[in-house]
């Protein structure tokens, strides 16, 4: 084989990877190239909320640019995340759900009736384990897919610029879950500082 087809080929391969990664992963934005970042992690996300013990029917913004996030992730069939229900309910209290913080469980499960749970059911496991703080649904998996910390539980602390300061799965203590919390709070402090 002659040289200049070797190095043909080679250029060729070049192209074809550079043309993948384009279809894959988009070409880069002028942020990407220039190295600028708007401070933001991710696009926030809208999620309906539930009418509970403790929360309201309505939407809610995932993350919230003015609160810290803190985000359960559970599913009603997983027994560990009923394990966790406690711990979450003491974080809560600790915590609190209001000016500072935005403290909410979501589900991805499939909610309705011929679905994976129905809407009584939800609420019937809610009240039975003690939930007294925003619960909200993820039908399209979305929010559960960019937080998702491996397995179920998951929860993610979550500062106001988007950014995840904290995040684990499987079962936590409540001061595991404060300590997160916290995390994400002395992050936008930090910023709240410089000035930036």
């Amino acid at each position: 084989m002659r040289r200049r087809d070797i190095l043909a080929g080679i250029g060729s391969a070049g192209v074809v990877a550079g043309a993948g990664a384009v279809a894959i992963y988009g070409l880069p934005s002028v942020d990407d190239l220039t190295g600028e970042d708007d401070g933001y992690a991710d696009d926030p996300l809208e999620i309906e909320t539930v009418d509970a013990p403790g929360s309201e029917a309505g939407t809610v913004q995932i993350p919230d640019p003015e609160k810290i996030t803190f985000i359960d992730i559970f599913g009603t069939w997983c027994p560990p995340c009923i394990e966790q229900m406690p711990a979450l309910g003491e974080a809560s209290d600790r915590i609190g759900d209001g000016d500072e913080i935005q403290f909410l469980s979501v589900t991805n499960e499939s909610i309705g009736e011929n679905r994976a749970i129905t809407m009584d059911e939800l609420l019937e496991w809610w009240r039975e384990h003690d939930g007294d703080w925003t619960l909200g649904l993820d039908p399209s998996a979305e929010l559960t897919e960019r937080y998702l910390q491996g397995d179920y539980p998951s929860a993610v602390a979550i500062d106001t610029a988007g950014r995840v300061q904290w995040g684990d799965s499987g079962i936590k203590t409540a001061d595991e879950l404060v300590d997160g919390i916290e995390q994400a709070f002395e992050a936008d402090n930090a910023v709240d500082m410089t000035g930036e």
